[in-house]
């Protein structure tokens, strides 16, 4: 079978692979739809911290049943989303229920070899069952739910006022899970386009450009108060690190982003505003959940979010030009 494999950063190729081998307990899938998220480009470019090469990449994927074995919940031909996360079950964040950051955990295309390829065989309870959701939509599921995710972190409620740093896939995802809660939504992005399409998606949404002039824009949107929850989408530490001044007093500040390397704030400021650090990893079920119930009511923007479409062998080179080419981009999908 053929299989996109990033065999080093900066080098990818259409390769040839042995077909999987179903497991006891596994379904045999073919991959129709993978998401290319900024992991991915993260993975092109050597700079994802938790990673070996080479690496099959692909983890937001919306797949076709092939094979079951008997008494399965699926029955082939059947579309479903895939929940990437492969944890453990038995260490300490399982435990306690939470399997998005489990000790051992491995993700698709990440730990272990992902969707861009044309078989996969994976566990049956990694699957989600999508009725009614469009290939496409189901490639939404997984980059949306990590917004999701984000926001149930945050506990925002009716009139927080929030800021999402960060206009692409996951903040957009974060903003319109946001924007749900009831919160008083407010978008910043260094690129004045991206900003632009978010207001498209998002709707009425103020928004500050990320710039020598975005702390005014912010002490003016808030009465110098700051916002009381902002989420940081930006893969970026010196977004990351800035984000720390426009937390009001009392507020949360969310961490859904992953960068490598140290981050740094004054500590007593921190202290003076009693604020809350959150990391936010992942999905869990209730969000992947979340998400599609979201979906089936019509408010997410599908046709909105997909902007870049390609074939596998395609990706070759588009993969490695959208990287860096980002005028008009926000989610491009590998159609197999």
């Amino acid at each position: 079978m053929d299989a996109l494999e990033c065999s080093e950063p900066g080098s990818l190729r259409l390769v040839g692979r042995p077909s999987p081998v179903r497991l006891p307990g596994e379904i045999l899938v073919r991959p129709r739809r993978v998401g290319i998220c900024g992991t991915d480009y993260h993975i092109f470019e050597g700079k994802h911290p938790f990673l070996n090469y080479p690496r099959v990449m692909g983890h937001e994927l919306a797949v076709e049943v092939i094979e079951t074995e008997e008494g399965s919940n699926f029955a082939v031909g059947d579309v479903a989303v895939v929940n990437p996360y492969l944890s453990c079950g038995h260490c300490i964040a399982c435990r306690r229920g939470k399997p998005n950051c489990c000790t051992r955990i491995e993700v698709l295309g990440v730990h272990r070899d992902g969707g861009m390829t044309e078989l996969l065989s994976l566990p049956e309870g990694n699957l989600i069952r999508a009725e009614g959701l469009s290939l496409d939509a189901c490639a939404t599921v997984e980059f949306l739910a990590i917004g999701a995710h984000a926001v149930r972190r945050s506990r925002a409620r009716t009139g927080d006022r929030v800021l999402v740093v960060g206009a692409g896939p996951i903040g957009l995802g974060a903003a319109l899970f946001a924007a749900r809660a009831g919160a008083s939504l407010t978008v910043m992005d260094r690129d004045p386009e991206r900003l632009t399409a978010a207001t498209t998606i998002l709707g009425h949404v103020a928004t500050v450009v990320a710039d020598s002039g975005s702390a005014a824009r912010i002490a003016e949107l808030t009465g110098g108060d700051g916002f009381d929850i902002v989420f940081d989408a930006t893969g970026n530490a010196e977004s990351i690190q800035a984000g720390f001044g426009a937390v009001a007093h009392g507020g949360t500040y969310v961490l859904v982003s992953v960068v490598k390397g140290d981050i740094s704030f004054t500590d007593a400021e921190f202290h003076r505003r009693e604020m809350s650090l959150l990391g936010s990893r992942n999905a869990m079920t209730e969000d992947f959940s979340a998400v599609i119930s979201a979906i089936r009511e019509g408010a997410i923007p599908i046709d909105a979010l997909i902007t870049h479409r390609t074939a596998l062998a395609d990706a070759v080179e588009d993969l490695p030009r959208w990287a860096v080419q980002k005028h008009g981009l926000i989610k491009a999908i590998i159609e197999l």
